[in-house]
């Protein structure tokens, strides 16, 4: 028994010390934030003739959003003349119908757009841009999911940056549509908006390397081809295109000020399968790029960044392990390794779990919402209940990273959008399986273990168990709550 224990203090102090890396990082992330944020960017001209701008929107199964996507795009404040569109649709539902209706209105008006549909999904997201790219005649290329709606000025905000022949992209900030939807879509903000401000921001302003987020950008084609095109091995193509462009030598821009709002997903298996996607597409480029990264002739912050960068999604696992090291026996054998002394167990296992997990992730998404909103206070209770959340989905998320260590491959599982503000009806489902079940495990395990503490006295580490035990609950309730009665009056999503 005390070998057991011996071994759980030793796991537990090795993912303390790679969960403390990246905490570490994040406050690296603020302070370079701070240093460079008012550095403004401007473009280095003005096109005399605007150049033409193909406009891609890869869509599948959209039938809820598709109409609202292209009636924006058709309200660009660009050239008809300049502008082509291309709805790149692998759809084998009713936005087939939809899509293909709505494109001949347009064409009618006389807009040119055309309507691709594969007859397979290849490549699935990166086959279609691929395949659309080969007939698209722009000499740019702007991508819009389908749960974007992009502003009429957006092209005359952001078309000028190219005038520098070395930019090979530019990225737009998120916005939100429905950011107080609910609480999750309220959590969902934050997590974006970190990001978005504070890395992105960072990142393109201080030289490193930055990555286009899949939508809400515009490419330079040429920048695109000379880096090899769209690759579908990976499930995160804009991550992994982006770090072989860079390394080619392309500059990315980041401007925050420019902002595309989209859907946030309402359901919670929506977004598991959002972030179980996100998790393992960056696990597979992370093994597909760090390589290229370190061999090319680099300075060595960039490849330092780079490398935190892509290993960002193996703190997921370290926060799973975690989770499974963080108990009652563990923090018992603690108390006996440090002589019966209370004290000292808070300082070598409470206050470092405080400072490299609690304290960076509070202090990076406080610092986001601080910039970003005038009343940021109100938003501060979302704060513990983003961190629960985060706890919450980490089986989800450990599972994605372990999938893609052992090269197991998977379809690329689109986010399912449902177009509302308010609750409604869908017959879109994300997966479900045996997570959320598992989830409900852990949740009880939790409550049983913050009972044993809260029965010793322990208050400090009932603190974190709280967020574990509301994490994986919340998180667990949800996904099968929702799967059987989710959204039962629908409203369409007007454009913001």
């Amino acid at each position: 028994m005390e070998k057991i224990q011996l071994v759980g203090i030793t796991v537990y102090f090795a993912v303390l010390a790679g969960l403390s890396l990246y905490g570490l990082h994040r406050y690296v992330m603020l302070y370079l934030y701070y240093k460079y944020r008012k550095q403004k960017i401007v473009p280095a001209g003005h096109f005399k003739e605007l150049p033409k701008i193909t406009v891609q929107l890869p869509i599948y199964n959209e039938m809820y959003v598709t109409e609202r996507l292209l009636t924006a795009v058709t309200t660009l404040d660009y050239p008809r003349e300049k502008l082509e569109i291309q709805v790149l649709d692998d759809s084998t539902d009713e936005t087939r119908e939809i899509a293909a209706r709505k494109v001949s209105e347009l064409r009618a008006q006389g807009f040119d757009v055309t309507h691709i549909h594969r007859l397979n999904r290849h490549g699935f997201k990166a086959g279609a841009l691929e395949n659309g790219l080969r007939s698209a005649t722009g000499e740019f290329i702007a991508i819009f999911d389908a749960d974007f709606v992009p502003q009429p000025e957006l092209l005359h905000q952001t078309i000028h940056y190219f005038t520098d022949p070395k930019v090979g992209m530019l990225q737009t900030r998120w916005g939100h549509l429905n950011a107080q939807y609910s609480l999750l879509t309220r959590v969902q903000s934050m997590l974006l908006d970190a990001h978005f401000l504070i890395e992105q921001t960072a990142r393109s302003r201080s030289g490193r390397f930055f990555n286009f987020n899949g939508t809400a950008g515009i490419w330079r084609r040429s920048c695109i081809e000379s880096a090899g095109g769209w690759e579908h091995d990976t499930l995160a193509e804009d991550l992994d295109l982006s770090y072989r462009a860079q390394i080619k030598g392309w500059k990315f821009l980041f401007l925050s000020d420019v902002v595309t709002p989209a859907e946030l997903p309402v359901e919670m298996n929506a977004f598991k399968t959002q972030q179980h996607r996100w998790a393992k597409g960056s696990a597979q480029t992370m093994k597909k790029m760090l390589p290229q990264l370190w061999r090319a002739h680099l300075p060595l912050k960039i490849k330092l960044e780079g490398t935190m960068h892509l290993t960002s999604s193996l703190g997921h696992l370290l926060l799973f392990v975690l989770c499974l090291v963080l108990r009652a026996p563990a923090y018992a054998s603690a108390h006996q390794v440090t002589g019966g002394n209370e004290w000292t167990k808070v300082l070598l296992v409470d206050l470092p779990l405080f400072l490299a997990a609690s304290l960076s992730v509070t202090a990076f998404y406080l610092c986001a919402q601080i910039e970003l909103y005038t009343a940021w206070w109100k938003r501060l209770l979302a704060l513990p209940v983003m961190m629960a959340i985060g706890i919450g989905i980490s089986l989800n998320n450990a599972r994605a990273v372990l999938e893609a260590l052992v090269n197991h491959q998977s379809d690329f599982i689109r986010t399912p959008k449902a177009g509302l503000r308010q609750r409604g009806a869908t017959h879109y489902r994300s997966l479900r399986g045996v997570i959320p079940l598992l989830e409900l495990a852990l949740g009880g395990y939790y409550s049983y273990i913050m009972y044993q503490a809260l029965d010793r006295d322990q208050w400090l580490s009932a603190v974190f168990l709280v967020l574990f035990q509301a994490g994986f609950l919340y998180v667990g309730w949800m996904s099968l709550l929702q799967s059987r009665t989710w959204l039962r009056r629908a409203q369409p999503l007007a454009p913001a």
